[in-house]
């Protein structure tokens, strides 16, 4: 569909977006962006669920959900200034000679783990502010909105002819079409042609993987909703993703170098150590502290106990009195007089043989 616009005329839809008249002037809404928007929008609809599932107010995560992006974005395009990628064209030393440059973000070059930690430190403060739900605990409803979010934005990628793999003869391969998107060796067009030359589809690999993601957190909090700790959802989130990542990256072609290692890869395995290990020693931990722990015991008659120390599970056992029968009522009352008899009642003297003896003489 071509559109004109005073002395232009284009195609309305494009590979990377939607190309629009505007005052006289060609405008373009790339996938990209819209991507981004519908895989936050996503997220936040199914943090909204699981608000609701735990007894909040749905609706406080819309108010989240500006703090978020906003922190979001600022990460991701940070983490991408400090590290980008060959395929972007520029370096670190140019985004600071050319500070404007940074905001466009449209044209891509947004990194997730920055996103990731952006949209913590905005939680962070909007919860210490908010204090209707903990820090943790909103960590904890956010992780499975995050995985399905990093799942849709990932199709932004695919439009944007970026986060492929190596060459393929895979039926699923795709291809890399525009020449500027491809990195050394592989835009030698002569031995990697355009229209025969596929890659591996990185995008669609973390999409399905992050789907995966987001229903293993769902099915967490619900299959062990009485043995998780609050924090412990997020924490599986941060050794799932960032493994994906792991492995992935050995696939990747397009990514920054530092030092001559990746350092996505490097820190993405750092973090999925550290969640580990924090995980089993906060269950660890609990376990230990609550056989030391004393188990209090109270009657139903609500007497207090001592507290004790038990291996095994304490059961209490409330006697009830005995009624007292009138037969025992007796026989208690009788046993007294008996005792005052005996003392009040002396012993019968014997007759001596002497005496008996006179009176028969007698």
């Amino acid at each position: 569909m071509i559109v004109h616009c005073g002395n232009l005329a284009f195609n309305l839809f494009q590979f990377d977006g939607f190309n629009f008249c505007l005052f006289g002037s060609q405008f373009i809404l790339h996938y990209y962006g819209i991507l981004l928007m519908l895989g936050a929008v996503a997220g936040a609809w199914l943090a909204s669920l699981e608000l609701k599932r735990r007894g909040y107010d749905p609706e406080m995560v819309w108010d989240l959900l500006i703090y978020l992006i906003i922190g979001g974005v600022i990460g991701a395009r940070l983490w991408h200034v400090f590290t980008p990628t060959p395929s972007s064209g520029v370096t670190t030393y140019y985004y600071l000679t050319h500070p404007l440059d940074i905001i466009e973000i449209w044209k891509g070059g947004l990194g997730i783990p920055g996103t990731i930690i952006g949209g913590v430190i905005a939680l962070y403060f909007y919860a210490r502010h908010y204090k209707v739900v903990g820090f943790l605990e909103w960590a904890d409803i956010a992780a499975p909105g995050l995985a399905l979010g990093q799942a849709i934005g990932r199709w932004g990628n695919f439009f944007n002819q970026e986060l492929y793999g190596s060459p393929t003869t895979l039926p699923w391969g795709i291809k890399i079409t525009d020449a500027a998107s491809r990195v050394a060796p592989f835009n030698d067009l002569t031995t990697y042609p355009l229209d025969v030359t596929r890659f591996h589809p990185l995008f669609f690999y973390e999409f399905i993987l992050n789907l995966a993601n987001m229903f293993l957190l769902l099915w967490l909090t619900r299959r062990f909703a009485e043995k998780l700790k609050k924090g412990d959802v997020f924490l599986v989130y941060l050794i799932a993703y960032p493994t994906i990542r792991f492995f992935l990256e050995f696939l990747r072609v397009d990514y920054p170098v530092i030092g001559g290692i990746d350092p996505n890869q490097i820190i993405v395995a750092v973090v999925a150590v550290l969640a580990a290990v924090a995980l089993i020693w906060r269950h660890r931990s609990a376990s230990g502290k609550s056989s030391d722990e004393p188990v209090e015991v109270q009657s139903a008659a609500g007497l207090s106990f001592v507290p004790v120390e038990a291996e095994e599970p304490v059961v209490e056992k409330v006697r009830k009195p005995a009624k007292k029968s009138s037969s025992s009522r007796t026989a208690r009352k009788s046993v007294p007089a008996a005792k005052k008899s005996t003392r009040s009642s002396p012993a019968p003297r014997r007759k001596s043989s002497t005496s008996s003896s006179s009176k028969a003489k007698k």
